[in-house]
């Protein structure tokens, strides 16, 4: 069964980092693309960062060069490498799998972790 599982969020002061990863499982990773993705209260969800089949990346308008998506194949992980964060960024943070970053299908997603970034 293809499982996302996600990890690493939590209560951050403005500023801190966190390392978000996202376990994978019953597929093969390097066959698929491997997106974050955000959801605040109320809001739809959307784009925090792709990776690709290809090894290409893409980012959500927010990131703003604070986020960086990464894999690790060997450990069927994808982490998501936040820095400098602020109050804006908090909201639930999804791994998400689809064929490629620009498809319009979705396949899976996990469930979540939660990023709250507050003093």
């Amino acid at each position: 069964q293809v499982q996302l599982v996600e990890s690493g969020g939590g209560l951050v002061q403005p500023g801190g980092s966190l390392k978000l990863s996202c376990v994978t499982s019953g597929f093969n990773l390097p066959d698929y693309s491997i997106a974050w993705f955000r959801q605040a209260p109320g809001k739809e969800r959307e784009l925090v960062s792709c990776s690709s089949t290809e090894g290409s990346t893409r980012e959500g308008d927010f990131v703003k060069n604070r986020m960086t998506i990464s894999r690790d194949n060997s450990k069927n992980t994808v982490y998501l490498h936040m820095n400098s964060l602020q109050p804006e960024v908090t909201g639930l943070y999804y791994c998400h799998r689809r064929y490629c970053c620009a498809s319009a299908v979705s396949l899976d997603w996990g469930q979540g972790t939660q990023v709250t970034v507050s003093s």
